[in-house]
């Protein structure tokens, strides 16, 4: 339990400031949260008037909580691997090479790709056409390119004959995703 003392801004190692939340704990230990990590942070909802306890970072309750953290995190891994090494025995469906429409599609956009995107949209590529199940996974921070990364692969699983989902984890960004996936059917090759 930490108190919200406001939002700050910290040095980062690139020169820069970055802007965070600044939570309060008992023994004067401040935890500093990321904005874009804030969703990991939850208000406290108590009956009556009084406030709770704030915990301390030094005490036994908080370190069987990082321990607890640590052993889910270390489970978590566990099962991801079990799940990788299936993935890797098992055949799937190899995407075929590029197309004209494909080039075409992707000579459309009207941004130029960053270093970073054009290797994900590479690595992505080349993934989808080994022949196994599943697709790429796309990770990275937001507002880092990922959706333009993700169009490319889907038009490319479309050209191959195949249906495509996009999964949001908010309402807002399933908004955006759908703001951003629309207007690409006008720059499908054929389209009215």
């Amino acid at each position: 339990m930490a108190r919200f003392a406001g939002l700050t801004r910290i040095p980062t190692t690139t020169n820069g400031e970055q802007e965070v939340l600044a939570l309060e704990f008992a023994d004067e230990a401040k935890l500093y949260v990321p904005l874009e990590q804030a969703y990991l942070v939850s208000r406290y909802v108590g009956v009556g008037k009084r406030s709770p306890q704030l915990s301390s970072l030094a005490d036994s309750k908080w370190a069987r909580a990082k321990k607890n953290a640590a052993s889910s995190i270390f489970d978590y891994a566990g099962k991801m691997l079990a799940i990788q090494a299936e993935r890797e025995t098992v055949p799937g469906h190899a995407f075929g090479p590029d197309t004209k429409w494909q080039r075409e599609f992707e000579h459309s956009f009207p941004f130029r790709e960053t270093p970073d995107q054009m290797k994900a949209i590479i690595d992505a590529k080349i993934d989808m056409e080994q022949p196994r199940p599943d697709g790429p996974v796309i990770c990275g921070d937001v507002g880092f390119g990922k959706t333009e990364v993700a169009i490319r692969a889907a038009f490319k699983a479309v050209m191959d004959g195949r249906q495509v989902a996009v999964l949001a984890p908010t309402t807002v960004l399933a908004q955006q995703h759908f703001e951003v996936f629309r207007p690409t059917h006008a720059r499908l090759p054929g389209a009215d």
